[in-house]
């Protein structure tokens, strides 16, 4: 088994627990097996029965004033580093004949994914709840469909677009949570935040490589690739210092402004 054919396996188990199980034993110093051809098998992603996929419009946010409200809250944070998990392992294999350099950092970024998912998960069940008792949406794996064919797309709207978001959204949820007394979720935030800003700017070096490779300008082509694949549009307030430190440029932040 080659790294890419070990995070595909990842990518295709349906039960959370073991998915996070199997994103943390990647081993990123296995051969990637850049060249390998790999036929894209049914069962992408893998998903369990629960929780009940809805349509994110229908995704009411609740008061932080109950303990329910705050769980949901745990709950949609959840959802969201379980299917970073897929993201980071779909980029692990999908796309051959890139250096292993490649295949490497995506499957650590799985396993740190896989970490993110695991201290929310013990958290919400220190709640009284588990992942799949509320419902959630599926729009972050729209994007990698919509992406699938074509790697600087893929590299230019999941790591630099839905996933700086997250940069963005970190710190008003912590205060959130953080006011309504729970000091343990703001602290899972702050490991969430310093690995996100790493993941981010994997996404910008290997966006920046394949905009040299193809001869193009990464603003103007960010712009159009946006536009082709109807990613969603970017709305402040912005993280800016957590976006220069994830490897965004001045122009690029300025570009955001507009």
């Amino acid at each position: 088994m080659s790294l890419r054919k070990n995070a595909l396996q990842v990518l295709l188990q349906q039960d959370p627990d073991h998915k996070a199980r199997l994103a943390r034993a990647l081993d990123v110093n296995e051969p990637p097996g850049a060249a390998d051809p790999i036929a894209e098998p049914p069962g992408i992603p893998g998903r369990p029965a629960k929780p009940e996929l809805l349509p994110y419009t229908q995704l009411k946010p609740r008061s932080m004033r109950t303990l329910e409200g705050r769980a949901a809250l745990i709950h949609a944070l959840a959802h969201i580093e379980l299917n970073a998990i897929d993201l980071a392992a779909d980029l692990a294999w999908r796309f051959a004949g890139m250096p292993d350099r490649f295949y490497r950092q995506w499957a650590q970024v799985a396993r740190e994914e896989a970490l993110h998912f695991q201290l929310l998960r013990d958290h919400l069940r220190t709640m009284g709840f588990e992942y799949g008792s509320f419902p959630a949406h599926g729009a972050l794996w729209e994007m990698a469909e919509r992406t699938k064919d074509d790697i600087l797309a893929r590299i230019a709207l999941v790591p630099r677009t839905l996933e700086a978001r997250g940069l963005d959204a970190s710190p008003p949820i912590k205060a959130k949570l953080v006011g309504a007394g729970d000091l343990q979720a703001g602290r899972i935030l702050d490991v969430i935040l310093r690995d996100e800003i790493g993941h981010v700017a994997i996404g910008n070096h290997w966006y920046r490589m394949l905009c040299d490779e193809r001869g193009l300008e990464p603003i103007a082509t960010y712009r159009d690739l946006a536009q082709r694949y109807r990613a969603p549009r970017p709305r402040g307030p912005f993280n800016l210092d957590a976006r220069r430190a994830a490897g965004f440029s001045e122009d690029e932040l300025a570009a955001l402004a507009q």
